[in-house]
């Protein structure tokens, strides 16, 4: 009897192990995002001087590449023209007063826009990504009229 009885605590407790129901599997595992905090980020507008004839949209960032000689960018816009082709750049200070660009211009491969108005392209500089100061990002009309800018933004410096 008493073996039974033994026998029949073992197996509880092998069952209740099993069908714990105060274990839980994690629902979903969250993975930290390394450049996080060394991401700049911009929202791209139209400059209010072509209102009513373009309206693009978009957003760039800038961050850490591979190496930490390089800076990785990137660029994404909305509501273009269908098929244009824009030059872009990152440079140094704010939209309106531009003090050069970030790395050698030929980094920056053309904006090709879609059939549904919207683009993205990124770039690669063999600089390290800044910690402090202004930059900002500029679409321009097209290489034939680079000085028309289409959409600019500043960056915003990355939160530590």
């Amino acid at each position: 009897m008493q073996r039974r009885q033994s026998l029949i605590l073992v197996t509880s407790i092998v069952v209740f192990a099993a069908c714990n129901p105060f274990h839980r599997e994690p629902v979903s595992e969250v993975s930290r995002d390394a450049n996080l905090n060394t991401r700049w980020r911009g929202t791209l507008v139209t400059p209010a001087s072509l209102a009513g004839a373009v309206q693009i949209n978009g957003s760039a960032s800038m961050q850490p590449g591979k190496s930490i000689d390089a800076t990785t960018l990137s660029l994404s816009v909305t509501n273009a023209t269908p098929g244009g082709v824009h030059p872009w750049q990152v440079h140094h200070g704010q939209c309106g007063a531009d003090e050069g660009v970030f790395g050698p211009a030929t980094a920056y491969k053309a904006l090709k826009i879609g059939d549904d108005g919207k683009g993205e392209a990124g770039a690669s500089v063999a600089l390290s990504t800044p910690a402090t100061g202004n930059y900002f990002v500029t679409v321009a009309a097209s290489a034939a009229n680079p000085d028309v800018v289409v959409a600019c933004g500043n960056l915003a410096p990355p939160s530590h």
